[in-house]
């Protein structure tokens, strides 16, 4: 199975040329691609976009020609390229000697959020938080695993990497998201966490009080609106930690999301096709201990899929080692892990440590290396992902 690959979106495909980004990515010393398969908006700046050095994606569409057949209450919406343009079907004619993993982003999603009110996760207070479809709700379900097993069955992928495959924090770059007044780690714990009508049933149904649970954070948020306070993010995350140690029922209920993702992510790859491997990003929350922040415990995801693959998002190489350390004490010394490194701006001194920060991972016994994002970076960037991959290959 490939070890190496780089992520890459669609419009850089038809942009730039299948041909000429296969070609990059082989010079680098990548063996496979990681093509967004399920994307949500953004406002990405592209310093070597032909077309333009600005791209707005159309929010959360797929870049794969699904079956409509398959599915049940919701279905996905295609982008609109690929009435032209298929880029898993253009990659395998043109760079057939790259493996080709379908990175498919699952609940964030704020196109469908909009469309099926009722699917999204609500908070507290009753607000709906229409980015995060909420994964304890069936037809949810439904939707992701019928996504993810369509793609890889039709184009025979060699593997699926899942991105957001739990609940959404509150903070997650919605589309010009605002606020004046401080938040923090804490109070956006809260203010993220889900208490939607199937979220409510399914932590009953564990033996939890959830009921009385919404009751304390409904509190907690209105007392945290009334005061005119500010916390830094260290003092939050003592009172956010002195909440899990002394509530039992918001303990269980944190706990009991995490069993819910994990058993999504089992029930896809028990659907997936054998030859399919099935890696997950448990969240983008820095450090990595963090990704229970959105229902993503590492050893119940170790357990249950082929990789974890961990977005080591760190300013520095010995940042990198330090939370490799602790990921590798969480899932155990048999659990496969795969890393991602950005090789620029803000990351790994501009990319200079990328190299470092690869033979770090290796050396914590990592054995999937992975870049993002080839449309992000500029040109030069290549240069730090070809050095971190030579490294890699020497403590191989």
């Amino acid at each position: 199975m490939p070890r190496k690959g780089i992520f890459v979106y669609a419009w850089d495909l038809l942009d730039e040329g299948v041909a000429t980004v296969a070609d990059r990515l082989r010079a680098a010393g990548a063996d496979s691609v990681a093509l967004a398969t399920s994307y949500h908006a953004g406002k990405f700046v592209r310093p070597h976009g032909r077309s333009g050095k600005v791209y707005f994606p159309d929010d959360g569409t797929i870049y794969f020609r699904h079956r409509p057949e398959r599915y049940g209450r919701v279905e996905p919406v295609p982008h609109p390229m690929l009435e032209d343009f298929d880029p898993l079907t253009a990659l395998a004619d043109e760079a057939p000697d790259l493996a080709r993993v379908g990175w498919t982003v699952c609940c964030h999603n704020s196109r469908l959020g909009r469309a099926y009110p009722e699917l999204i996760a609500q908070n507290a207070v009753s607000d709906g938080l229409f980015y995060s479809l909420n994964p304890a709700h069936p037809d949810v379900r439904e939707y992701v695993v019928t996504m993810v097993v369509d793609q890889a069955e039709r184009y025979g992928l060699d593997a699926v990497t899942l991105e957001t495959p739990g609940w959404l924090p509150y903070e997650h770059g919605y589309h010009h998201e605002f606020a004046l007044v401080p938040l923090d780690p804490w109070i956006g714990l809260l203010l993220g966490l889900c208490f939607a009508p199937e979220s409510m049933a399914g932590a009953r149904a564990a033996g939890i009080d959830a009921a009385g649970l919404k009751r304390r954070v409904v509190s907690h948020i209105e007392a945290w609106c009334a005061a005119d306070i500010a916390a830094t993010p260290a003092r939050a995350g003592e009172w956010q930690l002195a909440d899990v140690v002394t509530d039992g029922e918001l303990a269980a209920y944190l706990r009991w999301r995490c069993r819910v993702v994990a058993d999504l992510v089992a029930e896809i790859r028990d659907r997936l096709p054998k030859a399919t491997e099935l890696r997950i990003i448990p969240s983008v929350q820095r450090p990595s201990a963090r990704s229970w922040y959105e229902g993503s415990d590492l050893a119940m995801l170790a357990e249950v899929c082929d990789a974890v693959e961990i977005c080591a998002y760190e300013p520095s190489a010995a940042a990198v080692a330090a939370d490799i350390f602790d990921v590798r004490r969480r899932v155990g010394d048999a659990a496969r892990l795969f890393a991602i490194l950005r090789p620029s701006h803000p990351d790994l001194g501009g990319g200079a440590e990328a190299a470092a920060a690869a033979r770090a991972l290796r050396q914590a016994g990592v054995e999937g290396l992975d870049f993002y994002n080839y449309g992000h970076w500029r040109l030069a960037a290549l240069e730090h992902v070809r050095a971190a991959f030579a490294a890699w290959e020497e403590e191989l």
